[in-house]
């Protein structure tokens, strides 16, 4: 896609193009193309629209150069600069999209959903601090979010912060009460602290709210099976891993914040030979043995 040199040589040439061509004998008078800023305007929006409509099918390849062809039209936006963002966020590009949203903030300071993003773009680059710093700044414009108050609460868990990571997502529970992953994050807090009992009753109550949530239930799976309810334990584990099998991976478990106190019961509960058999039919694979301990 042409960046806006090329795109105002482009114009540039049409308007030379189109002028009258001067006779052999005249000489040549210098001649200014008047851009239309409004129509160019016009014409910025109506790509951000495009590149918006592809987005929510989930084709950010095709929607990014409509979006920064956008910018170029229509620099003065901060609703397109915040959409060309989120979408490099999409693409995996976090340090195009903290530098988009940083110009959506700088034309629009009281936009709490582009101080929302800039604190995932940031979660994401494991700079937890900032993360806080931005999350908080857009509850101040826009409280009780419960997205923005659960990434919140996230960022506190990543650095420790135990106490205030459930203060956040018990508000997140308070305004959303079937938001179930801000209570399975407590019951991760519950369980790490050694409150087994309340940490199951937490993830019993995430099941309830979406019984096809694979993570609530592995989690309950492998505290009853701790506890000495194998059986209840395996059953649930089976569910879980036939749901999603990407929990399965301690790794991807880690990533999704368990902490090791949980990760450890989880090791041994994932090499147990139900479970084992269980993952390699949800993978397609012939089960394996159980890893050696490190």
């Amino acid at each position: 896609m042409p960046n806006r040199n090329s795109f105002l040589a482009f114009v540039f040439l049409l308007g030379l193009w189109g002028a009258a061509q001067p006779a052999s004998a005249q000489s040549l008078v210098p001649h200014t193309v008047q851009l239309d800023s409004t129509k160019l305007e016009r014409q910025g929006l109506s790509l951000a629209q495009e590149a918006a409509q592809l987005a929510q099918f989930q084709q950010y390849e095709l929607a990014l150069p409509r979006a920064r062809l956008a910018t170029q039209l229509a620099p003065k936006s901060p609703e397109i600069w915040s959409l060309l963002g989120g979408l490099y966020l999409q693409t995996n590009d976090l340090d195009g999209g903290i530098t988009a949203l940083k110009t959506a903030q700088t034309l629009d300071q009281k936009n709490a959903a582009v101080l929302f993003a800039l604190g995932s773009a940031y979660f994401q680059k494991n700079s937890y601090t900032t993360a806080i710093d931005y999350l908080k700044s857009g509850l101040k414009i826009k409280p009780n979010v419960p997205g923005a108050l659960f990434d919140l609460g996230n960022a506190y868990l990543m650095l420790r912060q135990f106490t205030d990571a459930l203060a956040q997502y018990e508000k997140a529970v308070a305004q959303d009460k079937t938001f179930w992953p801000a209570i399975n994050n407590i019951g991760l807090i519950k369980y790490e602290s050694g409150d087994v009992d309340e940490a199951i009753r937490r993830w019993r109550a995430a099941v309830a709210i979406d019984t096809k949530a694979a993570e609530p239930q592995l989690a309950m799976a492998v505290a009853l099976y701790a506890k000495g309810d194998r059986e209840q334990g395996l059953a649930l584990g089976e569910t879980a891993i036939q749901i999603d099998s990407r929990y399965s991976d301690l790794k991807f478990l880690k990533e999704n914040l368990w902490g090791n106190r949980l990760l450890a019961d989880t090791k041994k509960f994932l090499e147990t030979p139900r479970i084992r058999a269980t993952i390699a039919q949800a993978q397609g694979s012939t089960p394996k043995r159980p890893s050696s301990p490190q």
